[in-house]
């Protein structure tokens, strides 16, 4: 199962983060103490995403 990069970014956006910069490949999300790279792809496998989310200090959602 994969998830939709946007439906991540909107649980970061959710939960205090908002997008750092753009990197090569990735976008920096941050919260202001953590930063967490996203890969720009359509979609994300399910545990990477949860991994992420770990990452941020989140739940995992997916």
């Amino acid at each position: 199962m994969s998830v939709k990069r946007r439906d991540l970014i909107k649980y970061f956006e959710e939960n205090g983060f908002y997008l750092l910069r753009e990197g090569g490949k990735h976008s920096i999300y941050t919260n202001g103490t953590k930063m967490i790279p996203i890969k720009r792809h359509h979609t994300l496998d399910r545990i990477t995403a949860n991994e992420l989310c770990k990452q941020a200090g989140l739940e995992p959602k997916y």
